[in-house]
């Protein structure tokens, strides 16, 4: 049988948008079921780390990076394709024309939205605050939590800040991440 050993392909299953971790699972838990796991290799959702900052508070959550699609590395032959396929709230996958074969993403692609990946995961602290300098801000974490001052210097390489509090009276300067501190 020729195709059983045919290499496995990146393909890109259409989902039900918000509900992409669970549909991952469950896919899994299908194709071990029916006994295809060693004809998948990995299954993906690309995701993204986001901070919010709600009430003062640092958030780090995962944002789904492309709504409504989860990668899959397989081999699609046999059942594959339709033990996927019928997996509650998976539309299909991208690309397959009506009654044909799922269609692989090109290499090019699969590097593009891999590479997409390890980015986000390499600049997942980069949140974009612009902080001017003058500007009154007070400080939301660390051991002068509470403290109000002005901005006296930006780093935007290192995140930093240069923020000069009066502590005791004294003006003093204190060097904090733009995480440690809000806009007043």
């Amino acid at each position: 049988m020729a195709s059983a050993v045919k290499d496995k392909k990146w393909y890109v299953v259409r989902s039900v948008s918000g509900q992409e971790s669970k549909i991952k699972d469950y896919i899994m838990s299908e194709i071990n079921r029916f006994g295809y796991d060693h004809l998948v290799e990995d299954i993906l959702v690309p995701t993204e780390k986001v901070i919010q900052i709600r009430n003062g508070k640092k958030i780090n959550k995962e944002r789904v990076y492309f709504p409504g699609y989860i990668m899959v590395k397989a081999n699609l032959t046999g059942e594959l394709p339709h033990i996927i396929k019928s997996v509650t709230n998976v539309i299909g996958f991208l690309g397959e024309t009506k009654g044909g074969d799922p269609v692989p993403l090109r290499e090019s692609e699969v590097n593009r939205m891999l590479g997409k990946v390890d980015e986000l995961a390499l600049t997942a602290e980069h949140v974009a605050i612009p902080f001017n300098i003058g500007e009154n801000v007070k400080v939301i974490d660390g051991p002068f939590n509470g403290f109000t001052g002005a901005i006296e210097k930006v780093n935007e390489d290192k995140r930093k800040l240069e923020v000069m509090v009066k502590i005791f009276g004294r003006k003093t300067p204190l060097e904090l991440s733009y995480m440690q501190v809000e806009k007043l």
